[in-house]
């Protein structure tokens, strides 16, 4: 799921800014980009992200702003001086004309100096990051909800379609199977009906070779996944490989019942049309699900 974080905290080693920023991934992707001070953390940084967050393609930024460093361009005043004294007595030693340049003298080692280098990062500091990272987990989090929130809403049109393509499939169903039995019956009755079946074993025949084309219990199964499906939008919380489940699920069913469909002429043809829409709408679900949590 898509999101981003940004949050700057005062420490006791300077000021630490860190941002998050997430997109859809199946798993748990976590790429840091942090200063070489902060590399220590990161074993830390990976334990409080796995508390907050499951899944997704995440970047870590965070850098820090030390109080009270020195500011390039100083040098040393009195070095540079000894380099002035020097250069001068040597042309008055060997009768030089010549005027020192800046330019070169400035290069000169030791002329500029090295600002000590940042404090050792404590325990205490490590507690200010990891206080730090886990309020921009809270406000990534924030952020993803809404985002979550609003397309599940999106996605309720897409599962009150697969519920009312089902039922108009169960009804075409009801309408046709006796007629289905009927025709199988004759049909079987004119290709054995010299072989000396008795009427019985035809109606036995005929209903096995029903049984086999009915979709019912495919759609019983459907309704379920799809009950399922919507019962795990309103509950929330962490719903994104199950919902991959469950899509897998109806996406099996409704192959199913296309299967089972073909010999029942023309209401076997409007129960394809509806199952393929279904199929339409399960993809179009399935694609939003990778950007839920």
């Amino acid at each position: 799921m898509t999101g981003f974080a940004l949050v700057r905290r005062q420490t006791s080693a300077g000021e630490l800014s860190i941002s998050l920023r997430t997109v859809n991934h199946r798993a748990l992707d976590l790429h840091f980009h942090v200063g070489g001070e902060l590399g220590v953390f990161e074993n830390q940084m990976r334990s409080v992200l796995k508390q907050h967050i499951s899944r997704g393609h995440v970047e870590v930024r965070m850098s820090l702003q030390g109080d009270g460093e020195v500011k390039s361009g100083s040098y040393n005043r009195d070095l540079l001086s000894c380099y002035l004294s020097s250069f001068k007595q040597a042309c008055a030693d060997f009768e030089l004309a010549s005027e020192p340049d800046l330019n070169t003298l400035l290069t000169m080692p030791g002329i500029f100096q090295a600002g000590a280098g940042p404090a050792p990062l404590d325990d205490a500091f490590e507690t200010q990051l990891t206080d730090g990272l886990t309020a921009c987990l809270d406000d990534l989090n924030a952020y993803r909800e809404r985002e979550g929130r609003e397309l599940c809403a999106a996605l309720a049109p897409e599962i009150q379609a697969i519920v009312e393509a089902a039922k108009e499939i169960e009804q075409i169903r009801a309408e046709v199977l006796p007629r289905f039995h009927e025709r199988l019956r004759q049909k079987l009755l004119e290709l054995l009906g010299e072989a000396g079946i008795s009427e019985s074993r035809l109606v036995e025949e005929a209903a096995l070779l029903a049984d086999k084309s009915d979709v019912q219990e495919e759609l019983i199964r459907l309704n379920v996944h799809t009950e399922e499906l919507r019962r795990t939008f309103e509950t929330g919380g962490e719903i994104g490989k199950r919902l991959d489940f469950l899509l897998q699920e109806m996406h099996r069913e409704t192959n199913t019942i296309l299967s089972k469909t073909s010999g029942m002429g023309e209401a076997g043809l409007t129960i394809t049309n509806r199952a393929l829409g279904i199929k339409a709408n399960i993809e179009k679900i399935r694609e939003q699900v990778l950007n839920l949590e």
